[in-house]
């Protein structure tokens, strides 16, 4: 673990967590199984996260078509890990086992490049699966993810980059969400609790403090080199607020608090950060959808346009900190508003299966214009997951 050494002795810990622990699952430990869907929050009686999952399912009835080692494809497992924690149903569970399953052979090695914060995210999957069939692969699986992290690629002051070769200078919004739930969740699932617990707040803190805005909305990417041709010459921040960027970090702060402990010093400071962005989004969310806009900031111009991802984003994010008391109760109902646009762009097709529209492709880092352009599909994996998140957070 030599990547923690100079900062604090990485096997301190504060307690190992077994596979019966009711902490959050979006980083990788498994919560309790939750009561029925509450249809005042749903607005009708169908459970849309039961019908995006079957759907889903049914239009990829073998797993592995589903797609490789991605990340969208990990968030989508998580997701459906949640609704198989509700409902009891074990097909749920045996389809994320054998997606997982066609990428991780018996030894633990994972059939995709180690060599981005995106190849890390789906290691939260590795954790669930290892907590619910106690298989070495699983645990093995998360080993190597973790050990490639010791001599991964890290900016002056310390914060992990987005990749390790193009980009082994910037720091993306997205990356605190590819990497820290699974790191946070590793440690406290395999007695690692304490150093992990700083190093993960020391970044959350880091990533902000290159992206932050007074508007309270973060910056898609930083350049510590300046010399990306997004990046600003005095600041070396991208110039907008992406929608799905700032609802990668929105997650990433509700999941990592889950076991981040309120005696860390670090966690009041973390606590400040979810209220400020929480802030932030009630004030720019749009009063006639309850959405938010792709730019998230610019919901006046004529070719913006409201993004399904980030709206399902930050409604789970605002709705777990009411429920879990780091902010004030009245953005409940911001989360309530948002919840309806979301299923404002629910609809089911003549085959019978669901369809979540108004999703964006995967976006890197660009000006204005490369935003607002983006192709928005139906079904978009990007979507999906957050989806899932969503409903099983207002359950």
């Amino acid at each position: 673990m030599a990547g923690f050494s100079s900062r604090r002795d990485f096997v301190r810990s504060t307690g190992a967590v077994v596979g019966g622990a009711v902490l959050g699952l979006g980083i990788g430990v498994v919560p309790p199984a939750v009561a029925a869907p509450d249809p005042h929050w749903r607005g009708a009686s169908r459970d849309w996260a039961v019908a995006l999952a079957e759907s889903t399912m049914a239009r990829f009835p073998n797993a592995s078509d589903l797609g490789d080692w991605e990340y969208a494809h990990g968030l989508y497992m998580d997701g459906q890990y949640r609704v198989y924690r509700r409902t009891g149903d074990r097909r749920y569970l045996r389809y994320i086992r054998a997606w997982v399953d066609g990428i991780v052979a018996d030894d633990g090695t994972i059939d995709y490049p180690l060599d981005s914060l995106d190849a890390v995210r789906s290691g939260t999957v590795l954790l669930v699966l290892h907590a619910e069939t106690g298989l070495d692969k699983y645990r093995l699986a998360a080993d190597n993810i973790r050990r490639a992290l010791d001599g991964y690629p890290r900016t002056g002051d310390g914060a992990f980059t987005h990749d390790s070769a193009d980009r082994r200078h910037q720091l993306w919004a997205d990356g605190a969400f590819m990497v820290l739930p699974f790191l946070i969740g590793y440690g406290h699932r395999f007695g690692q609790a304490g150093a992990v617990d700083d190093e993960v707040s020391r970044q959350l803190l880091t990533y902000h403090r290159h992206l932050a805005s007074d508007t309270g909305l973060l910056h898609h990417a930083y350049d510590e080199t300046g010399r990306a041709s997004w990046a600003d010459p005095v600041t070396h921040r991208s110039a907008e607020f992406w929608g799905r960027a700032v609802g990668w970090y929105a997650m990433t702060c509700v999941d990592v608090l889950d076991l981040l402990p309120a005696s860390h010093p670090d966690h009041p400071r973390v606590v400040g950060v979810l209220r400020d962005l929480v802030a932030a989004l009630a004030r720019y969310q749009d009063p006639a959808t309850g959405r938010w806009f792709q730019v998230v900031d610019k919901g006046h111009l004529a070719d913006n346009w409201t993004e399904t991802s980030a709206s399902t984003m930050y409604t789970y994010a605002i709705a777990k900190a009411v429920r879990r008391g780091y902010v004030s109760g009245r953005y409940q109902q911001v989360a309530r508003r948002g919840y309806r646009g979301v299923l404002d762009r629910v609809s089911v097709g003549p085959d019978g299966l669901t369809n979540l529209a108004d999703i964006c492709v995967g976006t890197g880092v660009g000006d204005l214009a490369h935003y607002l352009a983006r192709p928005r599909r139906t079904n978009d994996i990007h979507g999906l997951g957050a989806f899932l998140l969503m409903c099983e957070e207002l359950a």
